[in-house]
């Protein structure tokens, strides 16, 4: 297969504990801001390079059950409307028995500015919460600040790297369906996913995002039967409130040893 484009106790744990490790831990992890260049469409693509020294690893957009989810903050940025972060296919991290998922060593991450005003100064400063681990896990904060003048008159192949390396989408991957079944549990609701698509290589992995920031959704018991993969998790809100989902709204990843896809939205049938 080819690429043919190109392209919630661990929120709790986040805000409760001090974001910065540096005075304990000298600097585990370091940011750079690469500059980047002009999109078709006039947005501003960027990139955020986070080093990691050996033995320390950061987490991807949805860490899994031990993680810490990243966190941007663009408040204070000038002539920035909106920041939409691309994450690169994660690595799949097993301790002590707990799956997480994320990065080690370094991770590129395209950032693709809109603009307030086309034409001015990009200054894009803000904050990163992020968590961190080598022997323990710790919350963490990056504090980024850089003017964005003059873009590359071409693509940056870092950022353009980065841009290829994430998850398949359904058409790349022949998925032929995606269907959702919701079940009321005791505290709950429970939901199976049953997407038909190619085996994706060796131990695959699946990520069920219910597109709700509130709801917490456990690591999914996986299953292939023949060219259907099978993935259920429970969900709960994390204020123990009643909640309804978008089937439309609902996000699975499947991480493979070959590669990874990308499906938006499920059906009920």
């Amino acid at each position: 297969m080819t690429r043919t484009r190109f392209s919630i106790a661990a929120i709790a744990a986040l805000i409760a504990l001090p974001v910065q490790a540096q005075d304990r831990f000298g600097e585990p992890v370091t940011a750079e801001v690469l500059s980047g260049w002009t999109l078709p469409d006039g947005r501003r693509m960027a990139g955020l390079r986070l080093t990691l020294e050996p033995g320390w690893k950061t987490y991807w957009r949805v860490p899994g059950d031990a993680g810490i989810p990243p966190h941007f903050d663009w408040n204070d940025a000038k002539n920035v409307q909106n920041v939409a972060v691309t994450w690169p296919t994660p690595k799949v991290f097993y301790d002590y028995g707990i799956r997480s998922l994320g990065y080690e060593h370094s991770v590129m991450l395209p950032l693709a500015i809109s603009p307030q005003a086309q034409g001015d100064t990009i200054h894009l400063r803000g904050t990163m919460r992020l968590g961190i681990c080598s022997d323990i896990c710790v919350p963490y904060q990056l504090d980024l600040d850089t003017v964005l003048d003059i873009p590359e008159d071409r693509p940056t192949p870092a950022i353009a790297a980065a841009l290829v390396d994430v998850p398949f989408t359904e058409d790349e991957a022949e998925v032929s369906s995606a269907v959702c079944q919701i079940r009321p549990t005791d505290t709950g609701m429970q939901i199976e996913t049953r997407v038909q698509l190619p085996h994706t290589g060796g131990e695959e992995v699946a990520v069920i995002e219910p597109g709700i920031l509130e709801v917490w959704t456990s690591e999914p018991k996986t299953q292939r039967e023949g060219d259907t993969l099978i993935a259920t998790s429970d969900m709960v809100h994390v204020e123990g409130s009643a909640f309804s989902v978008d089937r439309s709204q609902v996000r699975i990843t499947v991480i493979g040893s070959d590669y990874a896809v990308d499906i938006q939205g499920c059906t009920g049938s």
